[in-house]
């Protein structure tokens, strides 16, 4: 039997970037993209934060559970606001390590929750329905050119 240091270690298969997306500016819509240089900043066209919150990513397969919370199918990743959406890897399992997608290095910094907006986007009780569900934050550690399809896994 494995020790828990090589268990929380572990993972199954490489996920996949699913989706890009960026916000020109502050509540702006979303603009899909195919690929986005990254700099240390954050992703190249996006207002995003310089630091710890530089990059927003989600599961994919969390897009369903938020959904199912308000009782219909998936939401899109245009409402949600994220700039990634990750598919195939357990996110929260690479927390504080260094991770791989295409040609960039990214860190999981801390829990991207909910805002206000959510209520607005999605109705009654969407701030609920996205809480555990809303992603992560990242920080560059190494830039690179982010795709569609680009493999997904731990960089260490």
């Amino acid at each position: 039997m494995s020790g828990l240091t090589e268990l929380i270690g572990g993972w199954a298969q490489p996920g996949r970037v699913g989706w890009i997306g960026l916000r020109p500016e502050r509540r702006a819509a979303l603009v899909a993209v195919d690929a986005v240089p990254v700099g240390l900043d954050g992703l190249a066209g996006d207002h995003g934060r310089p630091g710890k919150r530089a990059v927003t990513l989600v599961q994919g397969e969390h897009l369903s559970a938020i959904g199912s919370y308000l009782g219909r199918g998936a939401v899109s990743p245009f409402d949600l606001r994220r700039n990634i959406v990750v598919e195939g890897i357990n996110l929260a399992a690479l927390k504080d390590r260094p991770l791989r997608l295409g040609g960039a290095v990214l860190r999981l910094t801390v829990i991207c929750a909910p805002c206000s907006r959510m209520e607005e986007t999605f109705g009654s009780g969407g701030y609920s329905a996205v809480r555990g569900h809303g992603g992560w934050c990242a920080e560059v550690l190494e830039p690179g050119l982010i795709r569609l399809g680009d493999a997904v896994r731990p960089a260490d």
